[in-house]
């Protein structure tokens, strides 16, 4: 077997409502429907029929801080540049959205924050694949800070 892409995530959310804002109205993710009575929303960038499934589980507990088992955070091509990632990041601040950090990767630049839930979201654009497929290890490098 072998993989072709992650194909989507899944994630229990609060308030749908509240992380259809953040995802659909914000990110710019397309809603395709909803599910289990409205309870949850399936949502695609276009690339394929979804890359996110939220479904609304109310007051269930969200994800502990600091470092544990689990799913960390997803990663979202936001475009092909820096300026991209500049204009998104001008859009987080004008949404009251805040930064946690950014981060040169060598092989891509950075934006991290979090959904309404709590998640870590990592907004990305990748650097030059010439970096990476002339070096493959150059996904492993020190990473930097990003000032934009």
């Amino acid at each position: 077997m072998k993989a072709h892409y992650l194909g989507h995530v899944v994630f229990y959310v609060k308030d749908l409502g509240r992380s259809l804002a953040f995802y659909r109205d914000l990110l710019g993710f397309q809603e395709v429907g909803s599910v289990f009575n409205g309870a949850a929303a399936a949502l695609t960038s276009g690339r394929t029929h979804h890359e996110l499934l939220l479904i609304q589980v109310g007051d269930a507990p969200g994800p502990p801080p600091g470092r544990r088992r689990g799913l960390y955070h997803i990663g979202i091509k936001v475009g092909d540049s820096l300026d991209a990632l500049r204009a998104a990041k001008k859009e987080l601040e004008e949404a009251g959205i805040s930064i946690d950090g950014m981060s040169d990767h060598t092989v891509s630049q950075s934006l991290y924050l979090r959904d309404p839930d709590g998640n870590e979201i990592e907004l990305y654009v990748d650097a030059d694949e010439a970096i990476w497929k002339n070096n493959p290890s150059a996904v492993v490098s020190p990473i930097k800070p990003l000032y934009l």
